[in-house]
């Protein structure tokens, strides 16, 4: 059973991280909630997002993750459990998807379209990444928050929908005192 959990645990991490990464990539421009649905391959994951700042709450059916850029590091939270564990995140080689790209070469604007009944701009963006020019699709609206980015390629793709900007609660980003840390050997090599 052990075994079996593991690689549960590993294949909900795995989607859901890249997900969280796409999103917490300098998302310093507006706090706000949304459902996300985030797209790798043939795997889809429907989750409900927070983003403040420099910190990402995703909840799943069964397990919560946070990211905490302030301190360059995720929990994942199993609350049916009251578990938690926590890995190291090293940002700069995360996706980008913020309103300016950090490394970005070419920015085209390729009109207007609607994502969830709201108009967004789209662009097709060009960015600098390990060496390589890496392009996606991007959807602004309002010209801050990315409701919607994906690779020109198909890979994989990430949308908001029913989004609310507005504060978000400080306690969305903490793991709650009472949960106990634990550990899979191997794991956080894996996360890296």
């Amino acid at each position: 059973q052990g075994e079996c959990m593991s690689k549960e645990i590993f294949k909900i991490l795995s989607i859901a991280f890249v997900s969280m990464l796409l999103l917490a990539a300098r998302a310093e421009a507006q706090e706000f909630s949304a459902d996300m649905i985030s797209r790798t391959g043939k795997e889809i994951v429907n989750a409900r997002i927070y983003v403040a700042k420099d910190k990402v709450r995703m909840e799943m059916p069964e397990s919560i993750m946070i990211i905490r850029g302030d301190k360059s590091l995720s929990w994942m939270v199993m609350p049916a459990d009251k578990m938690y564990m926590e890995h190291p995140v090293d940002m700069s080689s995360s996706p980008k998807v913020a309103a300016q790209f950090d490394d970005e070469i070419e920015r085209v604007a390729m009109g207007t379209e609607d994502v969830d009944g709201q108009p967004a701009e789209k662009f097709k963006v060009t960015y600098l990444e390990k060496g390589k020019n890496v392009s996606v699709y991007q959807w602004l609206r309002g010209g801050q928050i990315p409701v919607k980015v994906e690779a020109v390629d198909g890979s994989w793709g990430m949308e908001y929908k029913n989004l609310k900007t507005g504060s978000q609660s400080a306690e969305f980003f903490e793991v709650p005192a009472d949960y106990q840390e634990f550990s899979m050997p191997g794991l956080s090599d894996m996360m890296r």
